[in-house]
């Protein structure tokens, strides 16, 4: 998602038909399931990635969530909370959360609009972009602490893990 998608529309008053565009644009598979809510599924490095878009047009806000391909067993909700936790911690953008009710890990943000006519294709990229890399910049530390048996601090120290030199 490194190029600018800016041909196709500029700021249509509802976001997802600009986000319909840019998922078109890249081929991958989607659904608009009503003028509020759209779904799609997305490759990421580790798994693929579940994209939900939602506006709601009386609060100028446009609500994203990216999700794992992965369930939390109960047993480890607690460790991978923390974990979530930390990794909240170094973000910019958005925050990661848990369906409780499934015990999915998610990457969401929610994106104010008012004032703005309409969301950009560049805000959109960003978006989703800061979404798909860091559910692939966390996803090993998430592994480390589900089936490694780490210990939240060790997972994410071994995930983030800085390289140096050349191979």
């Amino acid at each position: 998602m490194t190029e600018l998608y800016t041909s196709i529309r500029s700021r249509p008053s509802n976001p997802l038909d600009l986000i319909e565009d840019l998922l078109i644009h890249h081929d991958w598979l989607f659904k608009r399931a009503n003028r509020e809510e759209l779904s799609a599924e997305v490759p990421g490095r580790w798994c693929d990635l579940n994209l939900y878009f939602a506006w709601r047009k009386e609060a100028d806000a446009l609500h994203f969530s990216c999700a794992m391909d992965l369930r939390v067993p109960t047993p480890k909700r607690q460790p991978i909370a923390e974990l979530l936790t930390s990794a909240n911690e170094r973000l910019w953008l958005g925050h990661f959360d848990m369906w409780s009710q499934d015990g999915l890990p998610m990457f969401r943000h929610t994106l104010p609009l008012r004032g703005m006519h309409g969301a950009s294709s560049e805000q959109i990229e960003d978006l989703m972009e800061t979404a798909l890399i860091e559910c692939d910049r966390f996803y090993p530390a998430l592994q480390f602490v589900l089936w490694g048996n780490k210990e939240p601090s060790e997972a994410l120290r071994l995930a983030l893990l800085d390289t140096i030199g050349e191979a």
